[in-house]
């Protein structure tokens, strides 16, 4: 397997589809709701998602792809190489800020991450990482992370999960909220999980993401030293609509000894 080669045209295909996606500014997007009226979906999405598996199927017909939106295999496991493809993470902003949201792509083999992208589409930043080879933003090579306490943390979290909802508990998240310097929330897991790697927060939380939302950012932060795994500190399950944790080291076995305790499984 050739993967300087998968991960050149993982890199170019992804560049060519920001660029595609910056081109659409200007036209009138077709705007769909999936599952509820803030489960959005918009042409460009569909447009970017058949963009990438044409390009896979004509450079790798035996490689499986998982998509968002539904134009790639239907998958019951990971075996061989499968590419994870979400073509606009954070729809909602796309539509209504054209900023926050990125593209993200991750190659897999047989279960283990080897290639992850996240391209912040607005700002030209691609956050990248091919497994044992580190993690970059651009050209620049990204620091491993360094532990931090929960009093200096900044995390990112929405506001739905400390208020009243059909979930999690509100006060499982509170007392968190409380103690850490800050919070914030992008609307894009994959731009949240790329700035756990950069440091620009410390910590992430999410109660319901599919493979797609995190398959990137996963090799992003397991190669920088941090921990990702679901609220219980389970690994995720690469199939399946996870809860998800995203921090930095140490900081993970903090939050989850003195604020997840209380969870039931």
């Amino acid at each position: 397997m050739n993967w300087r080669e998968i991960d050149e045209n993982a890199k170019k295909w992804t560049r060519e589809a920001g660029e595609r996606i910056r081109e659409s500014f200007s036209t009138e997007l077709m705007i769909h709701s999936k599952t509820s009226p803030d489960d959005l979906v918009t042409n460009i999405d569909k447009e970017t998602e058949k963009f990438f598996i044409e390009r896979i199927r004509e450079i790798y017909p035996d490689h499986q792809i998982l998509g968002e939106e539904g134009f790639g295999d239907e998958l019951d496991n990971l075996d061989g190489t499968v590419w994870i493809i979400d073509p606009i993470d954070g729809t909602m902003n796309f539509i209504h800020q054209q900023r926050n949201f990125a593209i993200s792509v991750a190659v897999y083999e047989d279960g283990v991450g080897k290639i992850g992208l996240i391209y912040d589409v607005v700002h030209d930043e691609l956050y990248h990482a091919a497994a044992g080879e580190g993690a970059y933003l651009n050209d620049t090579k990204l620091p491993a992370l360094e532990e931090v306490s929960v009093d200096q943390s900044i995390i990112a979290l929405n506001a739905t999960w400390i208020t009243e909802n059909k979930r999690i508990d509100p006060t499982i998240f509170a007392p968190l909220v409380k103690k850490v310097r800050g919070t914030r929330s992008y609307g894009s897991a994959a731009l949240e999980m790329a700035y756990v790697a950069t440091g620009r927060i410390d910590a992430y939380f999410s109660m319901r993401l599919s493979p797609w939302d995190f398959a990137a950012g996963l090799i992003l932060v397991n190669e920088l030293g941090g921990k990702v795994t679901n609220l219980h500190g389970e690994s995720l399950n690469m199939l399946e609509q996870n809860s998800v944790f995203v921090s930095k080291p140490g900081l993970h076995e903090e939050i989850s000894k003195d604020f997840l305790y209380k969870l039931k499984k």
